[in-house]
């Protein structure tokens, strides 16, 4: 009878083991350390942590747009110097003698073109700049094949004109711009987001994909 009890005991021991139900571990998974679950504080933020850290950092503040009826609404006078490459009149404009900080932007698309501290008094009748923020304005031949245009290179809107060597400043350039291509923003504002074509997006992206 006591044999008997034992050859049963034996049969069902593997039969409980693969229940995982128990209690008692072999002598080798006793001596093992047992893994604690992550809790509290640390285990709820560590994925987040994780993607923080996955994250690119933080881009330049664009709107991509679909087309260029997008862009800012434009004045028929604003039209007329920004499209069709016009000039407003001297000594007009409303920034020719603004000496307040901050950045000017495009007025058609928002792109930061030119720094407060780069601006200085010429005495040509509009506002004069030695330097552009790198990238944002663009140097083309113009049609009346003597002088050099500048364009912004977002939106290729007209600025005006840029002039070497007349030794203005130590950087002896000149960026001959209308007011009315611009728009103001003085230090301590935020600067509206850049309006930026979706294609023109994209080419940047695949430089393969352009023209």
């Amino acid at each position: 009878m006591q044999r008997r009890l034992m050859l049963t005991a034996l049969a069902l021991a593997p039969l409980v083991g693969c229940t995982g139900q128990v209690d008692i571990l072999s002598p080798a998974a006793a001596d093992q350390p047992q893994k604690p679950a992550e809790t509290g504080p640390d285990a709820a933020t560590k994925p987040n942590q994780q993607s923080e850290k996955a994250m690119p950092p933080e881009s330049e503040n664009i709107k991509i747009i679909e087309s260029e009826d997008e862009f800012n609404r434009l004045s028929a006078e604003e039209r007329r110097v920004i499209l069709n490459k016009g000039t407003e009149r001297a000594y007009i404009g409303e920034y020719t003698d603004n000496e307040k900080k901050g950045t000017y932007i495009c007025r058609r698309c928002n792109a930061a073109l030119y720094r407060s501290d780069t601006k200085f008094h010429s005495g040509c009748g509009w506002p004069s700049f030695d330097d552009e923020i790198k990238g944002a304005v663009t140097r083309l031949p113009d049609i009346d094949g003597q002088r050099t245009e500048i364009v912004c290179t977002n939106c290729d809107g007209h600025l005006g004109h840029v002039f070497i060597g007349e030794r203005f400043t130590t950087k002896n350039t000149r960026h001959c711009v209308n007011s009315i291509s611009m728009k103001f923003i003085i230090d301590g504002k935020p600067l509206p987001p850049k309006l930026v074509l979706r294609s023109k997006a994209e080419a940047e992206k695949n430089p393969s994909t352009k023209g």
